[in-house]
C-alpha cells in the first residue's frame, strides 16, 4: 500500500485525532493515533494487515502474539493472513504481562509480536522480556504505526507506516502552557488513577 492509501484508511476510520492527549508513556501530544477505530472495520483492517503480513510471509511465522489491548485484534488478523496461531498476553495480578487462558508457546514456534501503535515500545518490551523465558524463536516485532523510527527492540522491526507526532514532557508541553484540558484516550490507566 502507498502511504497516501494508508493515511486515507486511518483518516476515514477517524483513527487520527487532534486535541491534547496524555499518552500511555506519560508524555503529551497534540495528535493521537487510535487504531481501535480502524479495527472496528474488518475489511479496512484486513487491507492494512494484508500489506503488513506481506513483509513477513517468508519468515515462517507460526504464532503472532499481541499485548492486550491494542495488539489483540491486530495479532488475530495478522495470524489469519499468515496462517499462524494468534495469542495475546495480558496483565496478571502482579501487573506484568503473561500468557493466561491456557495459551502457550512450543519450542518450534516462530513468534512475531504485533502492536497497533509503537511510541516508546514499553508494552512490546514487556512482552519481549516474557518471551525470552520460552524456548520459542522470536522472529520480530511489527506494528501498523510507528511513532519512533529510532526504536530498537534487538530484533527485526517492520511497520506499515511511520508518523511523526511530537510528544512532550508535561512541563514542556505547549498545550499545557496554554491551559488546554488534557484527555487520556489509551487503554492503560496511569498512576494517578485516570482512565
Amino acid at each position: 500500500m502507498e502511504r497516501n492509501e494508508i493515511l486515507a484508511v486511518l483518516g476515514d476510520s477517524r483513527a487520527l485525532l487532534t486535541g491534547h492527549f496524555k499518552l500511555s508513556s506519560g508524555l503529551h501530544a497534540q495528535n493521537y493515533i487510535q487504531c481501535a477505530q480502524v479495527q472496528q472495520y474488518p475489511a479496512r483492517l484486513s487491507k492494512l494487515c494484508e500489506a503488513l503480513a506481506r513483509t513477513w510471509r517468508d519468515e515462517g511465522i507460526t504464532v503472532v502474539v499481541g499485548p492486550a489491548m491494542g495488539g489483540i485484534v491486530l495479532a488475530y488478523e495478522l495470524a489469519r493472513q499468515l496462517d499462524a496461531r494468534a495469542l495475546f498476553m495480558e496483565r496478571g495480578a502482579s501487573g506484568a504481562f503473561e500468557f493466561r487462558r491456557g495459551f502457550r508457546l512450543f519450542p518450534d514456534d516462530r513468534v512475531l509480536v504485533a502492536e497497533d501503535v509503537v511510541t516508546t515500545g514499553k508494552s512490546v518490551r514487556e512482552v519481549l522480556e516474557k518471551l525470552v523465558e520460552t524456548d520459542a524463536k522470536l522472529v520480530g516485532v511489527t506494528s501498523l504505526v510507528c511513532r519512533n523510527v529510532e526504536i530498537d527492540f534487538g530484533v527485526d522491526y517492520r511497520y506499515l507506516i511511520d508518523l511523526d507526532v511530537p510528544a512532550y514532557a508535561p512541563e514542556a508541553c505547549p498545550l499545557c502552557k496554554k491551559g488546554v484540558p488534557v484527555t487520556k484516550p489509551g487503554s492503560r490507566p496511569d498512576e494517578e488513577g485516570a482512565a
